[in-house]
């Protein structure tokens, strides 16, 4: 017994340490990519801001309603999209983004909206499809280095769905469900209200001697508004997702990690035990060699 009970530990041994190599490995890789992905949302960063400030100004000096800015009545159908993984082995990443989608579809299901789903991301797909709930919209877009090209098909279509007429299926809000990066240890799922939009981002507020500055738009504020609020909202979305990315590399590095560890312990755990069945397999032999001499002995 003592003979099978070390090929027992030795294969397992073996195979411990094999998954230890591969945890290794891809905790290097999410490590090599972690800084480019922080690189990448810093940069995007400037485009952002100034694109919010100029929607900001148009929005805020410009008397005139919008089809993005002002709120639907004619129907009570809410789109919700949800940024997660393309792969596993990132820990719980995964699971806190549906658990706060799954959050999100009740509380506005209970105020008595029917809510649209929209999912990037395979794991997310796979979550959905597998409980056969229908996905009005899905992209597998490489989620640890999102393209813009992808946010801007994204973009479009979400912009479609709410800008059509209610009885072609048209949204009233666009709600994004993403993990926020903020910082290497901790990454947080949180929901953003896209459509209609709230732009308040960017607008300093003046002081009682302080007067408004004057625009003035050319050709005008809606075409202005036109041309600036679909690249808006491209550029947030794809904001989210370069967050997404580096969040995910995060959590990803971070599950390696840990699971590398693991693999350590269990390698000492099964060499100790291996060590002990040796031992007792080499007092047996020695026991049976003992009581054989001895019986020669006797006889």
């Amino acid at each position: 017994m003592a003979g099978g009970s070390q090929r027992v530990y030795k294969q397992r041994i073996k195979s411990t340490q094999s998954l230890k190599k591969m945890f290794r490995a891809q905790e290097l890789i999410a490590a090599s990519r972690i800084s480019k992905a922080r690189g990448r949302t810093a940069a995007a960063a400037p485009y952002e801001r100034a694109i919010t400030r100029a929607v900001s100004a148009v929005a805020t000096h410009a008397s005139m309603d919008h089809p993005l800015t002002t709120e639907r009545h004619d129907t009570d159908r809410v789109a919700v999209l949800i940024v997660s993984s393309d792969r596993g082995m990132a820990g719980s990443y995964s699971a806190s983004i549906i658990r706060e989608t799954e959050r999100l579809v009740a509380q506005l299901t209970a105020e008595g909206k029917e809510v649209v789903l929209y999912a990037a991301g395979r794991r997310a797909i796979s979550f959905y499809k597998y409980r056969g709930r229908e996905l009005a919209g899905q992209w597998s877009y490489g989620s640890d280095y999102p393209q813009p090209e992808v946010a801007g098909e994204i973009a479009d279509t979400l912009l479609g769905a709410f800008l059509a007429p209610a009885a072609e299926g048209g949204v009233s809000e666009l709600h994004v469900v993403y993990t926020q990066f903020v910082n290497m240890v901790t990454q947080r799922p949180r929901v953003v209200r896209m459509l209609p939009l709230e732009i308040v981002e960017g607008v300093s507020t003046p002081g009682e001697d302080e007067l408004l500055p004057l625009y003035d738009f050319e050709p005008g504020p809606e075409k202005v508004l036109d041309a600036l609020l679909p690249r808006y909202v491209r550029s947030r979305i794809f904001s989210f997702m370069l967050e997404a990315a580096a969040s995910e590399l995060a959590s990803r590095q971070r599950a390696m990690h840990t699971a590398t560890d693991n693999a350590e312990d269990l390698i000492r755990n099964y060499t100790r035990l291996a060590n002990q069945a040796r031992q007792a397999d080499i007092t047996q032999e020695i026991s049976e060699i003992v009581s054989g001499a001895d019986a020669l002995a006797s006889s």
